[in-house]
């Protein structure tokens, strides 16, 4: 049964997936479950389906008038050696083009089929395609000489030719190639050979800065160490200079959203700033009753300004991005002023904010005489924490800028009432939880799912995991915010399934990742802190010790008598209560009064094990 519609601003950017019959033979419930995203593919399906993307987008901002083979040859050259990508044919770009417009931009609509593809092989006519392999050649950052090229062209000819009996391919001569490398288009060469900023400089094209028109159409999107050195709250002691990941929106110059932590920029400290943006902050008011003002930004971005860091460059977030409809722009490399803003308001933290604060580092050596900002600091990570979200609320929203052009908040509100941005509704909530989640793969066992030191399981997986081979490797989601219960991605049913943590304590409710990891390495301290290793270590000699002796005193005696069975002395251990409040031994304390060894026939001091029952039917209980 295939669903018929979506609800919620991602009707238009979820694929339509066919599930099993509810009725049919092992299915399960779909209760609690989610559709798969482009995550749940192999990464051969998403590397190709990216593929096709970047070229769509980079085509799309350059071509004038249809999607033609004459308009899109020279652009799928160009596109190729820019994005260093495997280009298509003209007709199969304008096939993904057609797919993808009318599937309003859903990047799931790119996803390949399984038709055969023909041979592409080009037929050999005369020169030209050898003069192509050479010029892609030539077009390389390692950048040869013309004459070295010219040496492959000539080679590849001429390795052609021997497998040719008439019709012999006759290359151009030095000055010839010469000649027809010069022709090529300028820019395109300088472009391939010395990269795009030598290019845009040589022949001065520089791409103008376009002020956004309405709220949220473009955000940009930066890391800074801050400087500052906080208290750890439990320990009182200095635990470094924070992290802040923080979102600002181009047109109010509002803050919408922002991540503390003491990790390196990642794509988790991205992930959590970027939820924190487009969630309404209702935490606020209940979390910080000091804050007067309502923390107003939310909702759906639509571009995503970033630079050119590890952690924004990873498929894994443009992906996730792409697929809750915000497009990614990535900071051309020496261009700062195409995301100055960011820069500019982590400037006006240190110098507005920071400035007072005990703890407060220097960037210029100079500028600190004599101060330890490691021995000055006073202030706990969530005092911090509270205080920044009042400036932000409190402070920067409501106060102008510099030049005074605007003040953010009636920013903010003069756009909003123009052109509202989409808000997103409780069941799109639930799958931005899933596509923007942090992934890992686990392989299911008894109990269900082992993640971040928890279990999560419930009878509903409990039924999949029957239906599945133990060593299954399964794809698991995790919102940062909310750790009692992960969505795990049902390979055979083709949708997510909310498992929720087995905590009978209520520990997870609310909870959010940061805070586990850091209740469980305060944890971790405490029980090093109170452990006293040496006692620990004292008693485990005196045992190994204690037990080596026993050893050797019991093979003594053994050596001295016949081999007994241990049934019988079993059944008189159990009857005379050896244990470890009383006797330690078989034999009553007024045996060893008699003088075992002056018995003529030791054998028969002790019945033999056959005959322990009858002997211990004879002893009168105590």
């Amino acid at each position: 049964m295939s669903h018929e519609k979506e609800v919620g601003v991602f009707g238009d950017e979820f694929q339509t997936v066919i599930e099993f019959d509810k009725h049919s033979e092992g299915s399960l419930s779909t209760h609690g479950t989610v559709n798969r995203d482009l995550a749940s593919y192999s990464t051969e399906i998403q590397s190709e389906v990216m593929r096709r993307y970047r070229f769509i987008e980079w085509i799309r901002k350059r071509v004038k008038g249809g999607w033609t083979e004459k308009n899109l040859n020279s652009l799928i050259r160009q596109a190729a050696i820019e994005l260093k990508l495997e280009p298509p044919s003209c007709r199969t770009l304008a096939r993904w083009w057609k797919r993808y417009s009318e599937a309003n931009f859903s990047l799931m609509s790119l996803l390949p089929n399984n038709s055969n593809k023909g041979n592409r092989k080009q037929k050999v006519a005369n020169d030209s395609v050898f003069f192509e392999r050479a010029i892609e050649r030539y077009l390389v950052p390692e950048r040869p000489s013309i004459a070295a090229v010219y040496e492959y062209y000539s080679d590849l000819i001429r390795i052609e030719n021997q497998s040719l009996v008439d019709g012999k391919i006759k290359p151009v001569s030095y000055k010839g190639f010469y000649n027809r490398v010069k022709k090529l288009p300028a820019y395109e060469v300088v472009l391939a050979r010395h990269g795009k900023y030598q290019a845009d400089m040589e022949f001065n094209k520089i791409d103008a800065h376009m002020p956004p028109s309405r709220v949220l159409e473009k955000v940009e999107i930066d890391h800074t160490p801050l400087d500052l050195i906080l208290l750890d709250d439990e320990l009182k002691l200095p635990i470094g200079r924070p992290y802040l990941t923080l979102l600002i929106d181009q047109y109010s110059k509002s803050i919408i959203g922002f991540h503390l932590g003491y990790n390196q920029p990642s794509y988790y400290s991205v992930m959590k700033a970027i939820l924190n943006a487009i969630k309404p902050k209702d935490y606020v008011k209940e979390r910080y009753p000091s804050i007067e003002h309502d923390w107003y930004c939310q909702g759906k971005m639509e571009t995503l300004v970033v630079d050119n860091g590890p952690e924004f460059w990873g498929g894994s977030l443009e992906q996730a991005c792409l697929e809750v409809g915000i497009n990614i722009q990535f900071n051309p490399v020496r261009k700062p002023w195409l995301k100055a803003l960011v820069e500019r308001i982590f400037r006006t933290i240190s110098s507005k904010l920071l400035v007072n604060i005990p703890g407060k580092t220097f960037s210029n050596i100079m500028e600190r005489a004599g101060y330890d900002p490691t021995k000055d600091s006073v202030m706990t990570f969530s005092v911090f924490d509270e205080l920044f979200h009042k400036w932000v609320i409190d402070v920067y929203h409501y106060e102008t800028d510099t030049r005074k052009r605007l003040i953010p908040h009636l920013k903010w509100q003069e756009g909003v009432s123009m052109m509202p941005p989409i808000s997103y509704q409780p069941e799109d909530l639930e799958k931005l939880s899933v596509i923007l989640g942090l992934q890992a793969f686990r392989k299911h066992r008894r109990g269900g799912i082992h993640l971040h030191g928890l279990r999560y399981d419930s009878q509903d997986f409990a039924a999949y995991r029957r239906m599945n081979p133990r060593d299954t490797v399964i794809l698991t989601k995790t919102d940062p915010d909310d750790i009692s219960s992960i969505y795990v991605y049902l390979e055979r049913e083709r949708h997510y399934l909310k498992v929720p943590c087995i905590d009978p304590i209520g520990y997870t409710k609310g909870l959010s990742l940061d805070n586990h990891l850091k209740f469980k390495l305060l944890y971790r301290d405490y029980i090093s802190r109170h452990t006293d290793l040496d006692g620990l270590a004292k008693a485990r000699i005196y045992i190994h010790e204690r037990i080596v002796r026993e050893t050797e005193e019991l093979n003594q005696l053994h050596r001295s008598r016949p081999k007994r069975t241990t049934g019988g002395m079993a059944r008189l251990a159990k009857h005379n209560g050896v244990r470890s409040d009383s006797d330690a031994s078989c034999v009553p304390e007024a045996l060893p009064a008699l003088n075992v060894k002056e018995q003529k026939n030791p054998q028969k001091a002790l019945p033999d094990s056959d005959e322990w029952d009858d002997f211990i039917s004879k002893l009168d209980p105590y």
